[in-house]
């Protein structure tokens, strides 16, 4: 079990890193973390949602993601309200107050399923589990699901990571040990310091000092990575302020307050000739060749912030009316049409408003409500065609309550018409994972490229999960080189 002295102390990619060391071994690691909380989500090919940090863990491993690797997933709402889905099924909401209270037995119960169905499918295989957040929480500790109750209950090997880039590395550390209870102690068989820069003989006599005065093995020292990783939660992913070299576009990206999905971004984020550029309600959206709406977990609620941010909301609407690319996604394409129905209050309207008047930039009309459509698309690009250019394959995966239906004739965006829409300059779809077909993701560069006069990039370019997996092998290259993961291994 990988555990953290924090929340953002890099337990995620620690575990994908250790599940592809393991699969280079021989070995089948399975991935899993029995209680997560993002709205970075994924749908599994049976249609079951899960966070999108275990499915990145999945591939890692060489496996299908599904659902069982996530078994409770809570999808923060606002007001301290979460969305509960269990086995990647919507149960119900629940106020921080009650989870304890009502969630508990149930959650406790999921998880086991979870481990289960998982143990079931690869019998041969490893666990490697994923904790949340810090282990210690006093408060929490007599209800917790997901850290140091698992791991006593699978007498998991637990290595602790610690990110040295806070500051207060030792305190971390040693304050964390300090707190676990006597039978919980003997599980910590290793620590982790991550995000180190310089050289790592600078730290020499830190790795003494712990060993000798925790009695645990530091395993390693982990460098600071260059590499963009997709991140665990939205502040990693806001945090990438760098300025990319060479970059010959720029796309702003509305910041939401309730942004969702935002995994969708890393395609376009990894284009070495993209900007991305986040824009929060109260900022200016200047000039960008595009702008892109990503998903929202409360889109009355986001529709509500940007009517509140009167500079941004009408500079959109200038932006499209002089016939700049918009692009909506899920609940950012919702937002950009005409009307927001809400009968059942599902979406956060303001005063519990059931009716709202979109961004007007598409004619759609959206109703929530009903079950949540949750499935792997695959169907053809009808939009955009370059000249004489041939029609792409495209795919993705709806997550999604509410159906929405054109007030006006509008061009399908594919040939699954219920899937995009396309009017004027601005279209939308409800496929998340829209960028990761390389094909598809160059000619809608292209369309940008050609209004500046730039030439037009190879439109020959792999589905993202290639670049992805390359990714994960530079990240296992640096687990394999400065971690020692024998103590980890062996048995007590």
């Amino acid at each position: 079990m990988v555990l953290g002295t924090s929340s953002g102390a890099g337990k995620s990619l620690m575990t994908a890193a250790l599940c592809r060391v393991l699969r280079r071994r021989g070995e089948t690691p399975l991935p899993f973390k029995g209680q997560n909380m993002s709205n970075n989500a994924w749908v599994d090919q049976a249609g079951g949602e899960m966070a999108y940090s275990q499915a990145l863990q999945a591939w890692a491993a060489g496996l299908e993601p599904q659902c069982a690797m996530n078994p409770v997933l809570l999808k923060p709402q606002g007001d301290s309200t979460s969305e509960v889905i269990h086995l990647g099924q919507s149960v119900g909401s629940c106020r921080a107050e009650h989870y304890y209270r009502d969630w508990f037995r149930p959650g406790w119960a999921a998880i086991r399923s979870g481990l289960n169905e998982l143990q079931g499918a690869y019998p041969e295989g490893r666990l490697v589990l994923e904790g949340a957040g810090s282990p210690v929480e006093v408060n929490l500790q007599p209800r917790d699901l997901t850290n140091l109750r698992l791991a006593q209950y699978l007498r998991a090997s637990c290595i602790l990571v610690a990110d040295i880039e806070r500051g207060g590395v030792f305190a971390q550390l040693v304050g964390t040990l300090a707190l676990l209870r006597p039978v919980e102690r003997p599980l910590i068989r290793g620590l982790l310091i991550n995000r180190f820069r310089g050289r790592r003989e600078l730290f020499d006599e830190g790795r003494r000092w712990l060993e000798a005065n925790t009695g645990i093995p530091v395993l390693g020292v982990m460098p600071w990575l260059d590499e963009l990783f997709p991140p665990e939660d939205s502040l990693d992913l806001l945090e990438r302020r760098g300025r990319k070299r060479g970059a010959e576009l720029e796309i702003a990206v509305l910041k939401l307050p309730s942004l969702s999905n935002f995994s969708d971004l890393d395609p376009l984020e990894a284009e070495p000739s993209v900007q991305l550029r986040w824009v929060a309600p109260g900022e200016e959206l200047g000039n960008p060749d595009a702008v892109v709406v990503p998903g929202s977990k409360q889109t009355l609620r986001d529709l509500d912030a940007l009517r509140m941010s009167a500079t941004l909301c009408s500079g959109l609407q200038q932006f499209a009316a002089a016939g700049g690319a918009v692009f909506g996604i899920c609940g950012g394409m919702q937002l950009l049409g005409r009307e927001l129905c809400d009968p059942e209050g599902l979406e956060g309207g303001s005063n519990g408003l059931l009716q709202a008047t979109g961004l007007n930039l598409l004619p759609l009309r959206t109703v929530f409500g009903g079950s949540k459509a949750l499935r792997q698309r695959n169907s053809t690009a009808l939009w955009p065609l370059i000249g004489d250019s041939s029609k792409l394959p495209i795919e993705g995966f709806e997550l999604h309550r509410g159906s929405t239906t054109t007030l006006e004739p509008c061009q399908p965006l594919c040939a699954d018409a219920e899937l995009g829409w396309v009017h004027g300059s601005v279209a939308g779809t409800y496929l998340h994972g829209v960028f990761e077909s390389g094909p598809w993701r160059r000619r809608w560069l292209n369309q940008l490229r050609a209004r500046k006069g730039l030439p037009m990039l190879s439109e020959q370019q792999p589905h993202h999960s290639r670049q992805r997996d390359a990714l994960l092998d530079r990240l296992a290259d640096a687990f394999e080189q400065h971690v020692n993961l024998e103590p980890l291994l062996q048995q007590p």
